[in-house]
């Protein structure tokens, strides 16, 4: 049977005063379950009963018999645990005077959808770029500073299917491997990798750099602090060039961009030298053939007959090689004894 859909969505309560978390949840599971885990005992025994909890959406309540997928709640979205205001007028409640067409207006215009900056953020440091998944080793980069897990963005450029935006990558020689530092005991916190020399968290509040020709990525205070031309984890040396900023600014994408097309174009021109230099040398040696059999420099023409062994008939050894007498009748591609015709 095939597996459920998994999603990673941000819970978080300020109604409750509990501290947010990020889960990863089946997408059949139902709003009521995910209240019942979420919630501790002892705060459902204050607010009395599990129903006085909603949960909502960018503001929009949701129905707890529902699943995440039914409710239409995508990847990487923030849920609100509510808690809900008892009548008596003044609470933002219906107080009967409003009609039907009053809600129906409210909803006509779709509204966009408010994202958090920080939950983007850490989404972008936490996950694949490609498949939304938390990153798990063996990770990549590409040329611009995107993070991967390898396997689905081999499995997508295999099956043809990467978006535009991934346009760049056109092979394995666009991705670079690289090695997370995971933080020790972090299997279920939101971080799980951090600078092996620093101890900064990858979380996208510190810059971050990867090194191309080792693949280890080192926050930016480590390598302004200990200046050196060598990986501060491997000791291999590396360029400047070779430096490459992980989930940069417009900016420092537009540098990685630049110096992508560079190396590209140089490696075209290399490409198209060689295939030059080959294609003119075949001319020359062409070229070089006079008509009267010899090369430039004087050097006499190969003929198969100078190398006729002694006692050997001139006729018969030159026949191996070519027709050595002019007939009416063609050969066939099969034997040169059986002219066409005769077999």
């Amino acid at each position: 049977m095939e597996s459920q859909k998994k999603l990673r969505v941000f819970v978080r309560s300020p109604d409750l005063g509990l501290p947010s978390r990020s889960l990863t949840l089946a997408s059949d599971l139902t709003l009521r379950r995910l209240k019942l885990s979420f919630v501790p005992q002892s705060v459902l025994s204050q607010t009395l009963n599990l129903d006085s909890l909603y949960f909502s959406l960018n503001g929009k309540p949701l129905i707890d018999s529902s699943s995440l997928a039914e409710s239409g709640v995508p990847g990487s979205s923030t849920l609100t645990l509510r808690l809900r205001l008892r009548g008596g007028g003044g609470d933002g409640g219906a107080t009967g005077a409003e009609s039907r067409d009053c809600y129906l207006n409210m909803y006509a215009t779709k509204k966009p959808d408010k994202v958090d900056p920080n939950e983007t953020r850490l989404s972008k440091w936490t996950t694949c770029a490609l498949s939304a998944e938390p990153l798990a080793p063996p990770c990549v980069i590409d040329r611009l500073g995107n993070l991967f897990n390898k396997e689905p963005l081999v499995e997508a450029l295999l099956h043809k299917k990467l978006p535009k935006e991934f346009g760049h990558i056109r092979g394995l020689k666009d991705m670079i491997p690289i090695h997370l530092s995971p933080i020790p005991g972090a299997a279920d916190s939101e971080t799980k990798f951090q600078c092996p020399i620093t101890g900064q968290e990858f979380n996208g509040k510190y810059g971050f750099l990867a090194i191309r020709g080792c693949g280890h990525v080192l926050s930016i205070k480590a390598l302004k602090e200990v200046k050196s031309s060598a990986c501060l984890v491997c000791h291999k040396e590396f360029l400047e060039a070779d430096k490459m900023v992980v989930n940069g600014s417009a900016e420092e994408v537009a540098v990685l961009r630049e110096r992508m097309e560079e190396e590209r174009g140089r490696l075209k021109e290399r490409k198209e030298k060689k295939v030059g230099a080959c294609l003119s040398g075949t001319k020359h040696a062409i070229d070089g053939i006079l008509e009267n059999g010899k090369k430039d420099g004087g050097g006499k023409r190969f003929k198969a007959v100078d190398m006729m062994p002694a006692h050997a008939t001139k006729e018969v050894y030159a026949s191996i090689f070519t027709s050595s007498k002019k007939s009416d009748f063609k050969e066939t591609f099969t034997c040169r004894s059986l002219p066409l015709g005769r077999n």
